[in-house]
């Protein structure tokens, strides 16, 4: 687990988490997997690329989780 990603639903933190924490979340992820802080130049389009990516993914999740017992309902997700 990488430890510099944190939990981003309720009740975990407050409020739905920004976009910018999602993105920096994603960020560390795409960093860990594939062992690069910083790409290269002729990576970075792909590495950007991935880290779109997870953060799509982890904004449907939060929208789709519902934590029992907290009275958050899952929303509809803002991506289109």
């Amino acid at each position: 687990m990488c430890r510099s990603i944190k939990t981003l639903r309720p009740p975990a933190i407050p409020e739905e988490a920004t976009e910018d924490e999602v993105r920096a979340a994603a960020l560390q992820y795409v960093r860990k997997v594939s062992g690069f802080r910083a790409p290269a130049a002729h990576n970075r389009e792909v590495f950007d690329a991935a880290v779109d990516a997870v953060a799509a993914a982890t904004t449907d999740l939060l929208a789709g989780l519902e934590v029992r017992g907290s009275g958050i309902a899952p929303r509809a997700s803002s991506r289109v």
